[in-house]
């Protein structure tokens, strides 16, 4: 049977297509929508960028004040000098400007200031800080280190000897010598435990040699050791009596029992005299003793100007620093330690000359 098909209308709840007249064609969308996805793609590519002005050379140029709380430096020339010494042998980073990672590392030998706190500041990752203090501290020691830690010759020490040890020793005082621990994390290996192990601290350390001429300048620092070695054999193993001449004197504390290592290079070892089982000292000792003790002590005082100034020496240092890299040749602590003496030695000198 043949049904007559018929047409009905849409019921009312129904949407019905609506016809829009306009001037844009398909190809113009499509462009339309290219530019917003190119737009999208620049406004991340901005976002994943960091950008920062912490550290712009412009708050430090007419800011002494500023340079010597986060450099420890005396001004702004010696800064800018400086940084012009070193900046042109380290690689460009791509995150800050040189000038900025500069600072950075200062600001972290001086502060101690914590990697992820430095990333927050500068807006970068906590894993660029820690590149940037690798690169930059390596070369700074490798440029510094023979400009600023020198071995005097024995005609200027003389010529400007100061008159506290020209009256007890006359003008041969070619060094003063000391060793300095930095405390560091427990190491999870027992061998590297054992020999960082500072019976005289009673923490594991990392142990340095430093040398000071009689004006209170450093002249001497050797490589890190641990803080299980002694004085004599740490003294004997840093090339420090190779540096000796004939007629040389040595000042040191009861520790070092080097006499014999000294005298073979023609030197004298002075140190305060010890009882050794007497009963007490004899009026003569007691009087060298006493001058001994007044012009070492320079030594401590710079040790603890270092210290104080740089402030990252005085805390526990983490695992990272004591242990080097496939591409290092030694660890990012020797290093460190050589850049405080070498900034240090750019300060004024806590040594009277009168």
């Amino acid at each position: 049977m043949l049904v007559e098909e018929t047409t009905s209308a849409p019921p009312a709840d129904v949407p019905t297509a609506v016809t829009v007249q306009t001037d844009l064609c398909g190809r113009d969308i499509t462009n339309m929508e290219r530019k917003i996805d190119e737009l999208y793609a620049s406004m991340y590519k901005t976002l994943k960028t960091p950008v920062s002005d912490y550290f712009d050379v412009n708050d430090f140029m007419n800011d002494d004040e500023r340079v010597k709380y986060y450099t420890g430096l005396p001004n702004f020339k010696v800064l800018q000098l400086v940084f012009d010494f070193c900046h042109k042998h380290v690689p460009r980073g791509k995150s800050l400007g040189q000038f900025q990672e500069f600072m950075v590392v200062l600001a972290k030998l001086r502060l101690n200031l914590g990697l992820q706190d430095i990333a927050y500041r500068c807006n970068i990752h906590v894993g660029t800080v820690s590149r940037i203090l690798r690169k930059w501290i390596s070369v700074m020691s490798t440029r510094l280190t023979p400009c600023c830690i020198i071995w005097p010759e024995r005609d200027d020490l003389r010529q400007t000897m100061p008159l506290c040890f020209k009256q007890s020793f006359g003008s041969k005082v070619a060094v003063i010598i000391d060793c300095f621990e930095i405390f560091v994390e427990r190491p999870s290996n027992l061998m590297a435990r054992a020999e960082t192990w500072s019976q005289y601290k009673h923490h594991n350390t990392a142990k340095f040699l430093i040398g000071i001429t009689p004006q209170g300048v450093i002249s001497f620092i050797s490589q890190g050791w641990g803080g299980r070695v002694s004085d004599k054999y740490l003294t004997e193993q840093s090339g420090l009596l190779d540096k000796l001449l004939p007629g040389d004197v040595v000042l040191a504390d009861r520790g070092f029992t080097i006499g014999e290592s000294v005298a073979i290079m023609g030197a004298s070892l002075h140190m305060p005299a010890f009882t050794k089982g007497r009963e007490q000292l004899t009026a003569l000792e007691v009087e060298q003793s006493r001058a001994i003790s007044n012009v070492r002590i320079h030594v401590e005082r710079v040790i603890g100007l270092v210290r104080q100034k740089y402030t990252i020496l005085g805390s526990p240092l983490h695992l990272c620093f004591i242990s080097k890299t496939s591409e290092e040749i030694e660890p990012l602590i020797d290093n460190m330690v050589r850049v405080c003496c070498c900034l240090s030695n750019l300060s004024n000198s806590v040594v009277p000359f009168s």
